[in-house]
């Protein structure tokens, strides 16, 4: 088997194949800088309980539109999303929990709901495909949607970049100088839901923080620049995705869950070869003063 046909023809032959490379693409593009600010931001785990939030959301548009339906899944998705992060925000400023700990109830409960109504009122398949999603069933009004999504996600990232750079190294700064850093923190958790429902129909419930964090993770490994980072966090989401779309094609593994294996396999390699990783610090040369 030659390069081409390796690399090329399942792109050129198949339709869904292409369109499952563009959304590839542009969730790396959207999600990529939105894990890369979750990460300096401390703010891991909330994103993944954030991917679980939308559930119930999803599932309840799952039954209104009687069966798939991005637009009445994500609009329930979004709403379920902002739900707890509204709530989580309530608890956190009106009782001892921090936030991460709200997020965590409410994203455990979040979770057994949308499984609870999905298991009740549709199939076994149905509810494999809301939590793990099916990237290669993606048509082009589902590409619109994602395209819409993170070309709103980056020109609102544009907008409040700077307000959010400086609470991640200094919040209390921000406080002093009145900024406001409440609706700027509200605004970056709505980026989050909105690229999260974008990964949705692709990766599922379960899996579609993935292209959002383990690529924010690979770039922390590689760089200390901000916008370096946001680089290459694209850069892996992006290989990610072909990559994962070619070992599934030719070996005939599901894509969604291959796809953020490869991204995983690149996060180890990092945390091996990386300029911090394993094999710099086993061969790294002594210092010499003096």
């Amino acid at each position: 088997m030659s390069l081409y046909d390796l690399l090329i023809v399942p792109f050129s032959d198949y339709g869904f194949m292409r369109r499952a490379l563009v959304a590839c693409l542009l969730l790396g593009v959207g999600s990529g800088p939105i894990g890369v600010l979750l990460m300096l931001r401390r703010m891991s785990l909330v994103g993944d309980a954030m991917s679980h939030a939308v559930l119930p959301g999803a599932a309840i548009g799952f039954l209104a539109a009687g069966g798939y339906s991005l637009f009445a899944m994500g609009a329930g998705g979004l709403v379920a999303g902002l739900t707890v992060s509204l709530l989580s925000g309530l608890v956190t400023r009106t009782t001892v929990l921090r936030e991460d700990a709200s997020f965590a109830a409410f994203y455990l409960a979040s979770l057994a709901l949308g499984v609870l109504i999905v298991s009740a009122a549709g199939s076994s398949r149905d509810l494999l495909h809301v939590l793990f999603g099916s990237i290669l069933a993606i048509d082009a009004a589902s590409l619109e949607l994602i395209a819409l999504i993170t070309s709103l996600s980056l020109a609102t990232l544009a907008f409040i970049y700077r307000p959010l750079v400086v609470e991640c190294f200094d919040p209390g700064f921000l406080r002093s100088v009145g900024g406001r850093g409440g609706l700027y923190h509200f605004l970056f958790l709505l980026l989050i839901v909105l690229n999260l429902i974008a990964a949705f129909q692709a990766l599922g419930t379960l899996m579609a923080v993935g292209m959002m964090m383990l690529p924010a993770a690979v770039a922390q490994l590689w760089t200390r620049t901000l916008p370096a980072m946001m680089a290459v966090s694209v850069l892996t989401a992006v290989v990610s995705g072909f990559v994962g779309l070619i070992a599934s094609y030719h070996l005939g593994f599901a894509s969604g869950p291959t796809i953020v294996l490869v991204a995983a396999l690149i996060y180890v390699g990092s945390l091996i070869a990386g300029p911090t990783g394993a094999l710099s610090r086993l061969f790294r040369r002594p210092h010499l003063a003096g």
